[in-house]
């Protein structure tokens, strides 16, 4: 036999306020991921150009991939688009920057490449700081923006997980802890 409806709501009542007691007594997550700090454009000599700083939080499995000198790669992708009402919006530019993080375990340095340049640092979150900022990333020449136009930047800055070594890509679709990605849309003013 179920117990009256009282009974039963007082016991659903204790046990919500027990859930909602041990959720506030937990200690606070970890965040894991990345949080776009400031995402500016700008026009300089005739072209727009885009400073973003990002907060990297990287995942414990992520920590771990490092440093066993796994290298991985960051992209940073930056579309400008022109808003057409008759069709698919015209893309008038493309950039794209792209990162690659490795610890050397035998000289215990971190290393980040960009292109063809790469530079030592000490420490993780030293070479974090070098991968999350970028300023005066050229995106177009201001000629080839239609001056009747409405124009916006689509950015995207993630982890590359097709670079990783291909047995540890697989079973990486859908963890959290390989998700690293910010999507934003900026208007050119």
């Amino acid at each position: 036999m179920l117990p009256s409806r009282p009974i039963r709501r007082r016991r659903l009542l204790a046990w919500s306020a027990a859930l909602a007691a041990a959720v506030c007594a937990a200690p606070p997550a970890a965040a894991q991921g990345v949080d776009l700090v400031s995402l500016e454009l700008q026009r300089r000599e005739g072209v727009l150009t885009l400073d973003f700083a990002a907060r990297l939080q990287p995942s414990r499995a992520l920590q771990e991939a490092l440093q066993r000198g796994v290298p991985v790669y960051f992209v940073a992708e930056a579309q400008v688009l022109r808003s057409r009402w008759y069709w698919r919006d015209e893309r008038v530019a493309r950039s794209t920057r792209t990162w690659r993080l490795a610890f050397q375990p035998l000289t215990g340095t971190w290393r980040v490449g960009l292109g063809g340049f790469t530079q030592p640092y000490a420490s993780l979150s030293e070479a974090l700081a070098a991968v999350t900022r970028l300023s005066g990333w050229r995106l177009a020449e201001l000629a080839q923006l239609d001056p009747d136009g409405r124009h916006y930047v689509e950015f995207t800055f993630r982890l590359d997980t097709t670079q990783l070594p291909g047995p540890m890509q697989i079973g990486l679709t859908g963890q959290a802890d390989w998700v690293v990605r910010v999507d934003r849309t900026l208007r050119v003013d």
